[in-house]
């Protein structure tokens, strides 16, 4: 049962700017979270320059896609196991 979840798709992000995704779009979940909240501890901590800054939060907002779309396609992978089997399926 350790079957792992397709990875998620590059789509076109949250600022509508497609594009590459760097390295965190071949992140697993856990990852993309723990690096989600490494970019929140160090903008909470201040001390960085506007373009530091500006940096990871976008960092952040690629992290927090790859995060959705791990859940998104887990809620697809459970809707689809509690759907009942289909009349007349031979499955």
């Amino acid at each position: 049962m350790s079957e792992a979840a397709p990875a998620p798709g590059g789509g076109s992000g949250r600022d509508g700017a497609g594009g590459d995704g760097g390295a965190e779009a071949g992140l697993g979940y856990e990852q993309a979270r723990a690096a989600l909240d490494d970019v929140v501890r160090r903008l909470e901590s201040g001390g960085l320059s506007l373009e530091e800054s500006l940096a990871l939060w976008e960092r952040g907002e690629r992290l927090a896609d790859v995060c959705q779309a791990w859940l998104d396609g887990a809620r697809r992978r459970v809707d689809g196991a509690l759907r009942p089997p289909e009349p007349g399926r031979g499955d």
